[in-house]
């Protein structure tokens, strides 16, 4: 039976139980046997306006792995549904409870969620727990995304419980505390269309809007304006991805939130040498989560919401249709437009120019044809390294060089924006292999020292420089888990 903690700055509200019941399910987190802090985020927490330096390391891992509760939390697990490689499936919290609602003392909403704290009446065949390794990576990759300036979900904690968990091989269980501005997703919406229950769909979109774009509420056509914000949202998010070569590898339906947030750390990396067809999901094994097709299946999930809110469009189906069908036919200009945003902050290019695009997408070509590190090329073109190459490198970079000749400001605003743009530091796979073996030996250090690293990516240190190179030999056979 979990106890209540005393106050350290916990605001906890439950909105999203004021939905229709069946959209969850209350539940406490199963408590486990030896808690453990093993990481906490305390600048993370300082923003949440939680004081949690002065409560003792033990009530922090009891707190961290639910076998204490924050004051007013109301665990719950929430029902979803999704499409999971194209085959929809109903799903749901499976491992995962939502404490509440951190209302911080800025007025932000921020759910507090526990990932491994136990079995739910989602859990199917699961056993509701997460391994240590897993939940390190999504802290250390979603901090990196932060960092990075892409909007993600955030890492408060992670706790040990003490007992395995049992995989290919028995792994150290763990909890992360995962932090989001709403653990909404395009399969919310699916569960919410296909649920049959009354007015739950139209209950969801409007608690969806209240939460998320408030100003919408007096719009004319507030579903559909809806729909076209999530659509911007998404494919401004896809256009970073693809700026710093992240490839999610499971981008599922109910892996997108409405949000607009990075979501589920799983199967994820940054690619090293730059290819389309990169794939790090071991279970991805036709491709379909490949970094090249990530703006398609964007695109194919935000169908997914649209057919959910067919209903709420318009009274006549015919209608509601050509409504959605215009929306998600703007995504591919949408996603374009925020792509040539970014290759241009990247290229330090202050002003637009009907050339722009063919030059991004000549280096872009260049980069496939050859290999060439991804994050590597674009720092060397900000620190002006690579000025020398093949016949067709020194074709583009002559173009480039004369294109950034017809910008209105200074070389160093120019130079200034790649900096800015072109990450000196991502969380190399290598290395974060490293640091996730070094912590499943009890050694924090190397973590610790990554975590240095990719929170301050665009800065040249003395103690980033172990971490800036690509392994010597890339490794074209990485592969990352789901860890379910």
């Amino acid at each position: 039976m979990t106890r209540p903690m005393q106050g350290t700055g916990w605001n906890l509200h439950h909105t999203y139980a004021t939905l229709p019941d069946h959209f969850f399910a209350r539940i406490n987190p199963t408590p486990v046997l030896s808690p453990r802090l093993v990481i906490l985020n305390t600048d993370l927490a300082r923003e949440l306006g939680l004081d949690l330096e002065s409560t003792t390391e033990r009530d922090l891992a009891a707190l961290f792995t639910g076998n204490a509760l924050p004051p007013g939390a109301d665990p719950i697990a929430q029902a979803y549904a999704g499409h999971q490689f194209g085959n929809l499936a109903m799903l749901g919290d499976g491992r995962a409870i939502l404490l509440g609602e951190q209302l911080t003392p800025g007025g932000a909403r921020h759910d507090i969620h526990l990932k491994g704290a136990g079995r739910t009446p989602f859990s199917r065949r699961g056993d509701g727990r997460a391994a240590l390794g897993p939940m390190l990576r999504e802290y250390i990759i979603s901090e990196a995304m932060h960092a990075l300036g892409i909007p993600t979900t955030r890492s408060l904690a992670v706790a040990a419980t003490g007992e395995p968990v049992h995989r290919e091989t028995p792994l150290q269980g763990a909890i992360l505390t995962r932090i989001a501005a709403s653990h909404l997703r395009v399969g919310t919406f699916e569960y919410a269309a296909g649920s049959n229950r009354g007015t739950g769909l139209k209950a969801l979109a409007d608690y969806a809007i209240d939460r998320h774009d408030p100003h919408l509420r007096a719009h004319e056509s507030p579903y559909l304006a809806f729909l076209h914000a999530v659509i911007a949202r998404q494919a401004s998010l896809v256009a970073q991805w693809m700026g710093v070569g992240f490839v999610h590898g499971v981008m599922n339906t109910d892996n997108m939130t409405i949000s607009g947030e990075t979501i589920d750390y799983g199967p994820c990396a940054f690619m090293d040498r730059f290819a389309l067809d990169t794939v790090f999901s071991s279970i991805d094994t036709q491709g379909r989560y490949a970094y090249g097709n990530q703006p398609r299946i964007a695109q194919w999930n935000l169908t997914r919401l649209a057919e959910a809110l067919l209903p709420l469009l318009d009274n006549d189906e015919a209608a509601a249709i050509e409504k959605a069908e215009t929306a998600i036919g703007a995504f591919g200009s949408a996603l374009n437009e925020a792509w040539l945003a970014v290759m241009r902050r990247k290229l330090g290019l202050q002003n637009a120019e009907e050339g722009d695009l063919a030059l991004a997408q000549t280096l872009m070509q260049w980069m496939q044809d050859t290999g060439a590190d991804h994050t590597r090329s674009f720092r060397n073109l900000t620190e002006g390294q690579n000025a020398v190459g093949d016949d067709a490198f020194r074709n583009w970079h002559a173009a480039w060089t004369a294109r950034r000749t017809r910008q209105p400001g200074p070389p160093e605003a120019s130079a200034r924006l790649m900096r800015e743009a072109n990450p000196v530091v991502i969380p190399r796979n290598h290395k974060v292999e490293e640091a996730l073996a070094a912590a499943a030996a009890g050694d924090m250090q190397p973590v610790h020292a990554l975590l240095e690293a990719v929170r301050d990516p665009f800065a040249v240190t003395p103690s980033n420089a172990p971490f800036r190179d690509p392994p010597a030999t890339p490794d074209a056979c990485y592969r990352t888990f789901c860890g379910t």
